[in-house]
């Protein structure tokens, strides 16, 4: 419990920064589709009997390169990208796995453990989140810029590719880290819910940023408590939070137009 909190306070801070951008950018499913991808980093780490974090760090850093340049090839249908390297990541996952050639259980990372969470796994959390928050801290105003318009950051001296390969790195080093605790197949959802509860309160970019902050560590530490009362799997109950989360903000919104009406 102890390993999971300590990782739990960099994950809620690190994956709604990084939310942020994706869904501004209209490109909050590169989270989900990535987060699966992971699981193709996990069966090659098992099967070289490396750590499956850092094997998966290597393997969605990769797919999250090419992702990036397969989007100047289909700038039109760029969800088509999303499907080529979800369909790529499952098919190698899913011919090592089934194969034989990797003997281990992954439920653990498939839906997050308590159990399973070591001090070596805090000290890469630890690594990966001071690299990544510094890196986007570092380029925050480039983001911003690309945000809202991307051709305009080119011309205004932005090297944008760049700054996209860093970013598809750090994307990939969220996805990485979170997998102990809420597991794969529910990332996307810490990655985008906060955001989305934050942006129905209707405030500036800073404000939008510290509440998805705020929710994403309601939605992570709640989940811990709960999942360890009910001996279920974290990544299950911090998404339902994160859901029940956004459906409280929305009630409020209501609440509050409705009494501005009256």
């Amino acid at each position: 419990m102890q390993n999971a909190f300590l990782i739990s306070i960099f994950i809620a801070a690190l994956c709604p920064v990084i939310g942020m951008f994706l869904v501004l950018r209209r490109y909050s499913m590169m989270g989900d589709t990535l987060s699966h991808a992971s699981l193709a980093g996990i069966s090659v780490g098992m099967l070289f009997e490396q750590n499956p974090v850092l094997s998966a760090f290597l393997m969605v850093s990769l797919f999250s390169i090419i992702i990036e340049w397969l989007r100047k090839h289909f700038r039109t249908y760029a969800e088509l990208i999303l499907v080529i390297i979800l369909s790529l990541s499952i098919g190698i996952a899913i011919t090592l796995l089934s194969s034989g050639l990797v003997h281990a259980n992954i439920d653990s990372l498939m839906f997050g453990s308590i159990l399973t969470v070591t001090l070596t796994d805090f000290y890469w959390v630890l690594f990966f989140s001071v690299v990544s928050l510094f890196l986007v801290y570092k380029f925050y105003s480039a983001l911003m810029f690309m945000v809202f318009d991307e051709e305009g950051a080119a011309i205004a001296g932005v090297n944008v590719r760049l700054i996209n390969y860093l970013f598809a790195i750090i994307v990939a080093a969220t996805i990485s880290i979170s997998i102990r605790i809420v597991g794969i197949l529910v990332i996307s959802s810490l990655i985008a819910l906060p955001i989305a509860a934050a942006l129905q309160l209707e405030m500036g970019f800073r404000k939008t940023l510290l509440f998805g902050v705020i929710f994403s560590y309601i939605d992570i530490f709640s989940g811990i408590i709960i999942s360890y009362w009910i001996n279920a799997a974290p990544g299950g109950i911090i998404a339902i939070n994160a859901v029940l989360l956004l459906l409280c903000v929305l009630s409020y919104k209501r609440i509050v137009r409705s009494g501005r009406v009256i």
